[in-house]
């Protein structure tokens, strides 16, 4: 596992920053698609729906399609040394040393700059703002 200073996770943020961005908005397109699936078996387990099975077919491919770039996006992000926490917000951590623990610089969709960190074991409620202390 590769560790991070904040200096370099914030300068590995800008390539990381445009993966999450398409991250979060391909989770958003899957829960629609997951929606629309749903609904679909709900009228079919109702009366049938007058639902061709094509139609069934056709959402469970569409939301199969969606989580597999979803997959893709996630092992992109990966790759750039990051760990994927949740795909609703787009929240990533790096992980650093603090005293020869591994701890987790923290960012999340939409802020400017790595700020903040925590220990693995606090997760974003635990998160401190940075220097490491």
């Amino acid at each position: 596992m590769r560790h991070f200073t904040p200096d370099e996770a914030n300068a590995e943020l800008e390539h990381v920053r445009p993966l999450v961005e398409q991250l979060v908005a391909t989770r958003q397109e899957h829960a629609a698609a997951l929606e629309r699936h749903e609904e679909l078996e709900r009228k079919i387990r109702g009366n049938g729906g007058g639902i061709p099975p094509a139609e069934l077919a056709q959402a469970t491919e569409g939301v199969d399609a969606v989580a597999r770039r979803l997959a893709r996006l996630v092992d992109e992000i990966t790759s750039h040394g990051a760990q994927v926490k949740d795909l609703d917000s787009g929240l990533i951590d790096f992980p650093a040393l603090h005293h020869g623990e591994t701890v987790l610089l923290c960012w999340r969709l939409g802020e400017d700059e790595i700020a903040w960190w925590h220990r693995p074991e606090d997760g974003f409620a635990g998160r401190r703002p940075l220097p490491l202390d």
